[in-house]
């Protein structure tokens, strides 16, 4: 037969073209890793921790080692209320939930995390996401829709671009923290269309806030509603830590608040808060709440426990505000170029001019004692590189000490500093 699949002597698999490997636009980035492996500095991205002694103080390759790059900004991860919530839920209602939210993935713990938000934040409604990224990727795929308009910032984190990429509105691009660039871009838009304006409280790599204020203002001018996430200022900005936000004096203007437990909360999770009537209809149309596995009930009953404890840490904020301000001083007196002039958040980013010298900084601190975090592009902008630094409000006077000496010696011993 003539549209037979095979011949006698030529079987099918032998006339289809070879296949294409998927995995070979991957090259670049592998060879890029083997060399700098080959140049003889670890993986700064294959970091294992051995042993977690307390917020600031993990064993890494059998050393005992200062922690600066975990965003554990208020301590609360050894918190013994925590640990024995976590416990207790892990007691009474076992490892997991085995459903999403919509089926049998609502636990009590559940609620009662939700509830514990609403009293922090003051709100009338909380929705919670398995993480921070699931939270920004589920709200604003679902708040925007076609022939509507996402408004953001350049800096903006993945999560909040994936989240646009996901959703089917319109896409608009603001310069990072302008609020002339914001106002001129939304002034272009038609006004009939809804539109979304999404801000950050502080941006992650240069731990630089937002003019939340004025950018607030130019919105509600041109009828955007506003979404803010604040997952690196909850728990130290504004008098209850709600976040820059609140800092401000915008709790009645902003729409929804966008947050993780992943940071001050000291455990894995992510949310949404709002005072809109119409919040709770959210859960019935956001594609990444319906079709995930809810939290474990430990991770909730932790998060619930330290989110309540943290309305009241007002001493934890203070000593936090005092151990960001000596690092930063302490780095600038040493002639170190940082992301900003003043510290402006938990977040301090040290700006090297290369890739080679800022994982070079970055192994001779590790050897010193000290962890940090290395970015670089696609994560900062491009040609930028960094360590960045996450101050907690457990060091000790001690530790931001020690931190500035290591930072002394291992900036000459690169020639980074005089």
């Amino acid at each position: 037969m003539t549209d037979s699949l095979q011949t006698a002597d030529a079987p099918v698999f032998e006339r289809i073209a070879p296949e294409r490997d998927l995995m070979s636009k991957f090259d670049g980035l592998i060879a890029e890793r083997q060399a700098l492996l080959d140049s003889g500095v670890r993986d700064p991205f294959a970091i294992v921790m051995e042993q977690v002694l307390s917020p600031t103080e993990a064993v890494i390759q059998g050393k005992k080692t200062i922690l600066l790059g975990t965003y554990n900004y208020m301590g609360m991860t050894f918190d013994p209320d925590v640990i024995a919530a976590g416990k207790d839920a892990l007691d009474t209602f076992g490892s997991g939930t085995n459903g999403s939210r919509m089926l049998n993935g609502t636990f009590r713990d559940h609620m009662e995390v939700e509830q514990a938000l609403r009293e922090f934040y003051g709100t009338s409604g909380a929705i919670v996401f398995s993480t921070g990224y699931m939270a920004n990727l589920g709200m604003i795929s679902t708040l925007a829709g076609r022939g509507e308009y996402i408004i953001l910032d350049a800096d903006s984190h993945a999560s909040i671009y994936d989240g646009c990429s996901m959703g089917a509105a319109e896409i608009v691009r603001f310069r990072h923290n302008s609020v002339e660039d914001l106002d001129k871009r939304l002034g272009r838009l038609p006004p009939e269309p809804g539109k979304l304006v999404v801000l950050e409280g502080v941006y992650s790599m240069m731990g630089d806030i937002a003019p939340l204020k004025e950018m607030v203002a130019v919105a509600k001018k041109h009828g955007a509603m506003v979404l803010v996430d604040e997952a690196h200022s909850m728990g130290f900005f504004g008098a209850n830590g709600r976040g820059v936000y609140e800092d401000q004096g915008l709790e009645g203007e902003v729409d929804f608040v966008v947050g993780t437990f992943s940071k001050s909360v000291g455990t894995v999770g992510g949310f949404c808060v709002s005072n809109h009537p119409k919040f709770e209809a959210i859960r019935l149309a956001c594609r990444p709440y319906i079709f995930t596995a809810s939290l474990p009930p430990s991770v909730v009953a932790t998060a619930a426990t330290s989110i309540r404890k943290l309305r009241h840490a007002h001493n934890k904020r203070q000593h936090l505000w005092e151990n960001a301000r000596r690092v930063h001083d302490g780095l600038t007196q040493l002639g170190f170029t940082l992301g900003t002039d003043t510290p402006q958040s938990a977040i301090i980013a040290v700006i090297l001019p290369t890739q080679e010298q800022a994982v070079g900084m970055w192994q001779a601190l590790l050897e010193h004692g000290l962890y940090v975090n290395m970015a670089r592009p696609p994560a900062t902008p491009a040609g930028m590189y960094l360590l960045r630094c996450s101050l907690c409000a457990e060091h000790t006077g001690e530790q931001v000490e020690r931190i500035v000496d290591m930072f002394a010696q291992a900036g000459r011993q690169m020639s980074v500093i005089p």
